[in-house]
């Protein structure tokens, strides 16, 4: 191998050398030199990654201390989301595999299928109760040392023993990944699974054989789905090396087929995760992406889309290079990482595969996590895993860079230099994350322990309880659990996404018996909507703030979009109040003649979908998102869950009689302050009839009726559009639509 290949300058030190004369090695007087020598060969001889594992694990515990001491020596995780693995995880090792509640239906809310099988393994050998999570933090500070160790023998293999050093360096001292690695949640786990198949395709290419690579590749593929995008590009760099090797040797075409067959692995186990949630759930992906997910907003625009996610990928750009005022890595980190990039492709051309695998599976991971609404949440949390390999390439850069110099001298003092620049920032960082640590987990204590221990003393032991966040009840309470966010409870993945009038139609169409009988909420989340709409009981029972600084506001995405707009402060405990429910079924303001053939009940997904129902928008990435409202009238207290339109809407009514005239009676309220009535055009089965007036609505609504003419009905379905009368210039109609019902 050529010295360009090879791509360090030797040490002039080595333990060979150290004992010649022109080193001052046997001389009287230069005893000196001669110790140092010797100790600069000793650390040569000694393989640092125990001493990197070791330096992880430690500063892990000191990060562990430091939770302690804000929650007064008790364990408590700094997200409420690791009590769901915790739960999920008991559930499984007790036998009763994804289903959250005992008797539920299966469900998907655990964002790392591997993970929650691993805490249930260690539920089976006695870590149970309150010893589940101090075993998940300790498993995943010992995933983080085992990462720092893998990035060392990466750096290594790929350039040379010094750059291998400095990369576990900077992993091992990362505030971020220790934060992540003690949190309980899988970050260490995927982190060790990434690095540790990319260490493994290191030691099987020069064979040009892969055995392990496919089956680590495989558990990073269950890991999380981010990771299977990245073990899906390192299997063609596999597939790539694999063939160039068999080309070398002058294999067979059948021993080449042979030799890719394992590679196949990683796809294999994603698929069947993917299928296996296909049969418990109906859908290819987990509940927790669904609900997080641009894709899954009540109206996809792909233009909106695609604007969100570069908005999303270009904060993490920016987060990962320095360039604002978060401290996840030192300055200059991501243009390092190409350089470093860069530098493999040029002068380690045996790497070639290997490079850009990583190079496009970095990218490919980073625009996958940009297309979530909580791409930036917990820290970057989806990111953290994939930050060791950030910091490998960076510290491969910084080498890169340092050999553009002809000098040799200079070569290590800017090498050197960057190098210690960069560990002093991580440094320097690190504290302020074992603090965040201990302030996060103090919320979580002060909020979602204590309400769960209060709702265990006052509730009875068969009470339901809705939650939004729904780890800690669940995990460390013992009442049923209705999940409001739909992580752990189906039906309200999708309602989640349209908001508190869908949600509300989920629990009224919920048995009786399984609807909640209490509510804790956040009190400006999208549920306190519910209250507006005589839901909640008129007092709380309790409320549980925040006292704590829970999130640093320096820190990119600290805790998506509840807490970093305070909307998360207060928690308060609600009983639930069924007496108006099903109100609003029928009209009340005016009595629909004949008898009522059809009911479109907007914002129930279930009857929007039956009737074909879609918002018209005006403008452009317009959500129409439902909201509840209560109206007194002469009957009483009437409830209704309706959905915000700015256009117009198009419906399909059923189970009509053809020939005969059919009523249709809207429910609606002005959400203009104009006191001006709004027209909209009205056309049935693509016939334009009268215009209809919407007139304004007070704090009420409105409801009123028009006819449909009998030749217009030639069978038993009618289509129905309203549309502005002015499609392309403004005003437009601005209203809450909240059922149509169809009488003859």
């Amino acid at each position: 191998m050529n010295r360009t290949e090879q791509g360090d300058d030797p040490d002039p030190a080595t333990p060979d050398s150290g004992g010649s004369t022109e080193r001052g090695g046997n001389v009287p007087g230069h005893e000196g030199p001669r110790r140092a020598g010797r100790l600069r060969g000793w650390f040569a001889r000694r393989d640092p990654a125990w001493m990197i594992g070791a330096l992880s694990l430690l500063l892990s515990a000191s990060f562990v201390l430091v939770n302690l001491s804000y929650n007064e020596w008790h364990f408590i995780p700094p997200l409420d989301d690791s009590y769901i693995h915790l739960q999920y995880a008991e559930q499984f090792a007790e036998g009763h595999f994804l289903r959250y509640n005992t008797g539920d239906p299966v469900s998907t809310g655990a964002s790392s299928l591997l993970y929650m099988l691993v805490l249930g393994g260690l539920y089976t050998l006695g870590f149970q109760g309150a010893a589940l999570l101090p075993a998940a933090m300790g498993l995943g500070a010992l995933c983080m040392a085992l990462t720092a160790v893998c990035v060392y023998r990466i750096g290594h293999a790929l350039v040379d023993r010094r750059v291998g050093i400095w990369a576990g360096l900077l992993v091992a001292t990362n505030g971020v990944l220790l934060w992540g690695s003690v949190s309980g949640m899988e970050i260490g786990l995927v982190a060790l699974l990434v690095a540790g198949t990319v260490l493994s395709y290191t030691v099987e290419a020069p064979r040009s054989r892969f055995v392990w690579t496919p089956i680590i590749a495989s558990l990073a593929a269950l890991s999380r789905p981010e990771a299977f995008l990245l073990m899906l590009v390192l299997g063609v760099a596999m597939a790539w090396t694999t063939l160039r090797g068999a080309r070398a040797s002058g294999s067979s075409r059948a021993g080449s087929l042979a030799r890719l067959a394992p590679l196949l692995l990683p796809l294999v186990a994603y698929l069947g995760q993917v299928l296996l949630y296909v049969i418990t759930t109906g859908h290819t992906s987990a509940n927790g992406m669904r609900a997080k997910s641009l894709l899954y907003e009540p109206i996809f625009y792909p233009m909106g889309f695609l604007d969100e996610a570069l908005k999303q990928f270009h904060l993490v750009l920016r987060t990962f290079n320095g360039l604002n005022s978060f401290d996840f890595v030192f300055p200059g980190t991501l243009l390092l990482a190409v350089a470093g990039t860069i530098a493999l492709l040029v002068r380690k051309t045996r790497w070639t595969p290997l490079v850009w695998a990583l190079a496009i599976g970095y990218l490919l991971v980073l625009l996958a996590i940009s297309t979530l609404h909580a791409a930036t949440i917990h820290h970057l949390r989806y990111h953290q895993p994939f930050l060791p390999i950030l910091l490998l390439l960076a510290v491969i850069g910084i080498h890169g860079v340092s050999r553009l110099l002809r000098d040799r001298r200079n070569r290590r003092l800017v090498l050197h230099a960057g190098l210690v620049t960069a560990l002093l920032f991580t440094v320097a960082e690190m504290p302020s994350w074992a603090i965040r640590l201990g302030q996060q987990s103090a919320g979580i204590r002060g909020q979602q322990v204590s309400f769960t221990a209060f709702l265990e003393r006052e509730l009875p032991p068969n009470a339901v309880l809705a939650v939004n966040d729904v780890g800690a009840p669940a995990y460390l309470g013992s009442h049923r659990i209705v999940d409001l966010v739909g992580l752990t409870t189906n039906r309200f993945t999708s309602a989640n996404n349209h908001g508190a009038g869908s949600i509300y139609e989920v629990l009224r169409d919920m048995p009786a018996e399984r609807r909640p009988d209490y509510f804790a909420v956040f009190t400006e989340w999208k549920v306190h909507d519910l209250d507006h709409g005589g839901v909640f009981a008129a007092e709380p029972l309790a409320t549980f703030h925040s006292k704590s600084p829970t999130f640093s506001y320096r820190t990119v995405g600290s805790a998506g979009a509840c807490q970093a707009s305070k909307l998360c402060d207060e928690v308060v405990i609600h009983e639930a109040d069924w007496s108006s429910l099903g109100s609003g079924d029928r009209p009340v303001e005016s009595d629909a003649p004949g008898r009522i053939r059809d009911h479109v009940n907007v914002a129930d997904l279930r009857s929007e979908q039956r009737h074909d129902y879609d918002v018209l928008p005006a403008h452009r990435e317009f959500q129409p998102y439902t909201d509840l409202r209560t109206v007194n009238s002469p009957d009483g207290e009437v409830v209704d869950s309706g959905r915000h339109v700015i256009g117009g809407e198009s419906l399909t009514a059923r189970n009509l009689t053809p020939g005969e005239p059919v009523t249709v009676t809207a429910r609606y309220a002005r959400n203009e302050e104009s006191p001006d009535p709004t027209k909209m055009s009205v056309f049935a089965n693509g016939r334009k009839l009268r215009d209809r007036t919407l007139l304004p609505s007070g704090n009420g609504w409105h409801e009123a009726t028009f006819t449909v003419p009998g030749e217009l009905v030639t069978d038993s379905t009618l289509r129905v559009e309203f549309r502005p009368r002015a499609g392309y210039l403004g005003p437009y109609p601005d209203y809450m639509s909240y059922g149509y019902w169809f009488s003859q």
